[in-house]
């Protein structure tokens, strides 16, 4: 088996040097780091990252705690943070807490146990037991997505995107397209990012002119299936909506079945418009207007933000937040932008 030693001799540099370029303890010039690497490569060195955190007490690996990483949102949301941790040398350990308060603290308990240096955790609507938790057995954490402490000095790190103005935004245009029924289909309650969409919501409705009625606010618990059962109640009440706004993509495709299942027209009928862009959200008939989050950008920023706490424990806790774009397609009634038309 190869030694840094090895790898030392290879490269024409002293072992402390290899120490330094693999731990990252201190800088190297980049001519004399492209030799070690060289040399790693073309001996077939493998570094004992186990011994180094017996040492050093860090694993160099951080987890990562997020519901449904199938949903395309949160899929571009690990790429950003793998990328990021890839870049400084990390590894992920990635579980599901299925938003579920018990569930949560479980696998929370299994990366710490693990002896991740930290974790980002996109929270439940009920992280209470979560946060004893962290606050007992002092983890660093990142909180994703949504957030936990909204004061001006939060307790704890966190990241997500603007949640009420985009929707607000999304109202308006609604409106200034001549809806004057228009409805929402929120998230699971207790979210942060539930709450703050639907004040989005009410905020639009005030700057157009436009009362708020709470028979045209459905809560659809942030899946696919609540969303359809929620849109269909609206469809059913005394009158129908002209517009049907969806808080999340899961509950778009929710909407969308309900729509098509009640027989309407999308815009013609009914118009439709949700809260995350997808990959696939311009190839709907209409497509898709939508709020596209920086999703990956959230991942990035969330694990340099843990980078951030491990280095310095006790600098000042963040909450960042970054901006979302209105994507304008035609399921809202738009007309097709002749810059995306066939020629």
């Amino acid at each position: 088996m190869r030694t840094m030693a090895d790898v030392a001799r290879h490269a024409g540099v002293s072992v402390a040097t290899v120490s330094h370029v693999l731990n990252a303890t201190r800088p190297v010039r980049p001519s004399t780091r492209d030799a070690v690497l060289r040399a790693i490569d073309e001996l077939g060195y493998i570094h004992n990252t186990l011994a180094r955190s017996l040492v050093t007490s860090r694993t160099r690996s951080v987890g990562l705690a997020v519901s449904a990483i199938s949903n395309p949102y949160f899929t571009e949301i690990l790429q950003g943070v793998e990328a990021e941790a890839l870049a400084s040398g990390y590894g992920l350990l990635i579980a599901d807490p299925h938003d579920d308060a018990e569930h949560e603290l479980s696998v929370v308990r299994m990366l710490h146990e693990r002896r991740v240096d930290g974790v980002i955790i996109a929270p439940s609507a009920e992280p209470s037991a979560l946060l004893a938790y962290l606050d007992r057995a002092d983890v660093p954490v990142v909180f994703l997505d949504r957030l936990v402490d909204e004061s001006a000095e939060p307790a704890y790190d966190q990241v997500c995107a603007e949640g009420a103005a985009p929707v607000r935004e999304l109202v308006e245009h609604l409106a200034g397209l001549g809806h004057r029924r228009i409805a929402m289909v929120a998230g699971l309650a207790g979210l942060s990012t539930t709450s703050e969409r639907i004040d989005g919501y009410r905020q639009g409705l005030g700057a157009a002119g436009l009362p708020f009625d709470p028979e045209l606010l459905a809560h659809g618990n942030s899946a696919s299936d609540g969303a359809r059962h929620a849109t269909a109640r609206l469809l059913a009440g005394p009158a129908r909506p002209t517009a049907v706004i969806a808080a999340n993509n899961a509950m778009t495709i929710g909407a969308l079945q309900a729509l098509r299942e009640a027989g309407l027209r999308i815009p013609e009928d009914v118009a439709l418009a949700g809260f995350d862009d997808f990959e696939w959200a311009d190839l709907f008939s209409p497509s898709l207007t939508a709020v596209r989050q920086p999703s990956r950008d959230l991942g990035k920023l969330a694990l340099r933000l843990l980078l951030d706490r491990l280095d310095e424990p006790d600098r000042p806790t963040r909450t960042v937040r970054l901006p979302c774009t209105l994507v304008h397609r035609t399921s809202c009634g738009c007309p097709p932008d002749p810059a995306r038309s066939p020629s």
